[in-house]
Formats: C-alpha cells, structure tokens, sequence
C-alpha cells in the first residue's frame, strides 16, 4: 500500500485522499518538461498536485501556474498540497473538466503540461474516482488536444508523459491538430529493454525534432543511472 504522503527535497505530497499516488511518470515530466522563460504554466489533470508543483520550485517568483482536476477529492488534496508548498501563492487549482475550463479561459500559457488518462479500453477500476484519474474517457486525447492548441501561446509548448503505444497514437493526433513534435525522449527502465514511456513535447512552431532515450536504472533495481540522478536530483530526497 502507498504511504498516505511522499516526501521531497523542498515539498511534502499528502496523497491520502487521491485516486492516483506519486511516481515515477510524474516526477519525470515535473523535471522535464520546459518551463523556461514561462510566465503562466498550466497542468492538466493535477492529481495531486506535484507536477504543478514542481513546475513552480523550477520558475521565477513572478510565475503563476495554474491546475485543473475534475475529481472532488483529488482537488481537495491538490489544494492542500499547494497551501502547505512554499510556492502556495503563484499556484491555483480549479475544479473543472478540462473542456469546462478551456471553454471560458481567456489567459493564454507559455508551457502546458499534463499526466494524462491512457486507458483507451479495458475494464474500468472499481472505484470511479480512479476511473477518471486513469481513463482518457474522461478526457480523450483529441480534446486534450483541442483546449492545449486554444490556451497556448505561440510560443508555448506541450508536454506530456505516456505508455509507447498511447504515445504514438497521441503524436499522430497532435499532427493533425496542428503540432509539431519537438522533444520526444524514449524512457528505458533498464539497459536493453525496451522503452516503457514517452516524454514527448510539442509546438505551434514548425520544428525539428530533438530524440533521446532516457534510462531510469542501470541494471539493478534501485540503482538509478548518471542521466536520471541528473534529471531529478532537485526532487528525491535520495539524491
């Protein structure tokens, strides 16, 4: 069972109250995604709240992010969460849908970023809550896009974490919704296995695209490679 809270360097994550705990996907994408030369950062689907989080401890004081998280007890932990940061004051978590709040958002973001739902099939969880947390029902892939390319500015970026095969279908949509693929970084769980995720980023602008493969162990379990320790070293508290 998941402790009910995960400690990091310079923030706590109570979790206690969401469907989805902190881990892996969303440390990586809180760490590498783009938030340079940002002036409002939005994350879709917030959970509970870490890579918005995240996001701030990597920006300036002026920079606002914003949250959206459409399940009633993952808002409420998200906003704890963002109340007991040291950043509580540039971040904001609203509970919406995501095509609620694109709908009526006037303010444009700079970088876009988002754990989102992947199950595209399969039996549902038991509980609704995790549900919604873990199947792109809620949010298909083609809307995320849609309220993504409406809220950035021309300059903003997407980024996004998913499982291979999700991520190839979200690259072909995001092309035909008018990105251009930047960033994709293959994430390997070990040397010569075959890679698990994405961390794809995406742009208005036309664009060449930059490839990587990321290892997070090196072989052993718990023992984590050089170019993760590298990535996330601002974050756990074991590096």
């Amino acid at each position: 069972m998941a402790n009910n809270y995960f400690k990091f360097k310079q923030f706590q994550i109570d979790q206690d109250g969401s469907a989805m705990k902190v881990g892996t996907d969303g440390v990586l994408l809180g760490a590498w995604a783009d938030v340079s030369n940002t002036n409002r950062i939005l994350d879709i689907g917030t959970g509970t709240g870490l890579i918005a989080i995240m996001a701030a401890q990597r920006t300036d004081d002026f920079v606002i992010v914003d949250a959206v998280e459409i399940e009633a007890s993952s808002y409420d932990q998200a906003f704890s969460n963002f109340e007991n940061s040291p950043w509580s004051n540039r971040l904001n978590v609203h509970h919406s849908s995501f095509q609620d709040f694109h709908k009526g958002q006037q303010v444009k973001y700079d970088a876009i970023v988002s754990n989102p739902p992947y199950f595209l099939n399969g039996l549902n969880a038991k509980e609704e809550s995790r549900t919604q947390a873990r199947h792109a029902d809620h949010l298909p892939f083609e809307e995320l896009l849609e309220g993504a390319i409406k809220l950035l500015s021309d300059t903003g970026t997407l980024s996004v974490i998913l499982p291979v095969e999700e991520g190839e279908l979200f690259i072909r949509l995001a092309r035909l919704t008018g990105f251009c693929l930047k960033r994709k970084v293959s994430v390997l769980p070990n040397p010569g296995k075959p890679a698990k995720r994405y961390l794809l980023e995406f742009s208005l602008r036309d664009c060449d695209l930059q490839a990587a493969d990321l290892r997070v162990e090196n072989g052993q379990r718990h023992v984590y490679s050089p170019e993760y320790i590298k990535l996330t070293k601002d974050f756990y508290l074991k590096f």
